[in-house]
């Protein structure tokens, strides 16, 4: 059985619109997108998305009670709610550099979150 879903590309601010055809679980075809990679955004889309999670953890002993956080690669989206979740319960000692691995591996995806930003301790 085949299933046409339409997609709207986020990759770029063209946000292009395209057709994805779908076969027994795989991309049978893909039309309409205005470049390669919004073709190749729509084939991950529709059969495994992923996202970029960011959000903030506590901070103790810094300038700021936040820390904002990234993943450092993309999580599967069925996944961004626990991670979300996960890190609700992660507080960080300051002072912490931009890059400084928060959570390494987080849930075993082979993902970590990392600092966005530095922050000093008080």
């Amino acid at each position: 059985m085949e299933e046409e879903r339409r997609v709207s590309c986020i990759v770029c601010p063209l946000s292009c619109v395209g057709d994805v055809t779908i076969a027994d679980g795989k991309v049978k075809t893909v039309a309409e997108f205005g470049c390669p990679r919004g073709e190749a955004y729509a084939r991950e889309e529709v059969i495994a998305p992923k996202r970029m999670l960011t959000t903030t953890v506590r901070v103790s002993g810094g300038q700021l009670p936040l820390l904002p956080v990234i993943s450092r690669q993309l999580l599967p989206k069925d996944k961004i709610i626990s991670c979300a979740r996960c890190l609700a319960n992660v507080t960080v000692s300051a002072p912490i550099k931009e890059g400084d691995v928060i959570l390494s591996d987080i849930l075993k995806l082979g993902v970590d979150i990392v600092a966005s930003r530095d922050l000093d301790a008080i």
